[in-house]
């Protein structure tokens, strides 16, 4: 990834911030996003230890902060332009399992798909621009988008409907777009139930930049399975 940018949405913590550990220890200029404005500068600081790394305060449901943030990484690294877009940031309101949908507020409802559906398809919007050629758009996700399980109410409904916006968006851009399932990885937004550690799947994010074949993956979803043959 030498040379390249990456932009990382929700990437100060979680899966977000060992994707951006991963792209900058491979050579990107990695520029991270978040609503905590501290969380971001102290990200940047750990990331610019070991490589190239800047970042902005931004909010993905508010699409004029992707649009300074997609301004920003344009111009951060080598050269212009942007190499790869991980929509990374998300919401869950309520433990996983504890959410049944006749149990949503429309409030929870709205700002969950306004999080993880519309501030999916704004980031890749704002990023359309300043794409550069072959450029990769990652979206990560799980089996929740497709399989029935319950009392994930809104934010089942709402990683599929991200989903389809990867499908939508490699179908109409000349970028390659990607859905990855991760399995369960132990975060905040899976309420810490255990699960892969982030930085054992952050490597499936430079894989699907640097090598992932997008006749075979593009616009489709890539598995924990299928990375690991792909790389065998």
């Amino acid at each position: 990834m030498d040379g390249t940018t990456a932009v990382v949405t929700g990437g100060t913590r979680g899966v977000g911030r060992a994707v951006a550990s991963a792209f900058a220890d491979a050579g990107a200029h990695v520029v991270v996003c978040s609503r905590d404005g501290g969380a971001v500068d102290g990200t940047v600081d750990e990331l610019s230890r070991s490589g190239a790394a800047s970042g902005l305060r931004a909010d993905v449901r508010d699409e004029f902060d992707l649009e300074r943030l997609m301004e920003h990484a344009d111009r951060a690294g080598e050269r212009e332009g942007i190499d790869a877009v991980v929509a990374n940031a998300g919401i869950t309101h309520g433990a996983p399992g504890e959410m049944p949908l006749d149990g949503e507020s429309y409030s929870r409802f709205d700002d969950t798909l306004r999080t993880n559906v519309r501030g999916v398809f704004a980031t890749v919007r704002e990023a359309v621009p300043y794409l550069a050629d072959d450029a990769r758009i990652l979206v990560p996700s799980g089996s929740i988008a497709r399989e029935t399980k319950p009392g994930m109410g809104a934010y089942a409904v709402s990683k599929a409907g991200a989903e389809a916006v990867v499908r939508q968006a490699h179908a109409d851009l000349d970028a390659t777009a990607m859905t990855l399932d991760l399995g369960v990885v132990d975060t905040a937004l899976t309420g810490d139930q255990g699960g892969r550690d982030p930085e054992e799947v952050a490597p499936m994010f430079v894989w699907a930049v640097t090598e992932a074949d997008p006749d075979e993956h593009g616009g489709g979803v890539v598995g924990l399975r299928e990375w690991k043959s792909a790389t065998r």
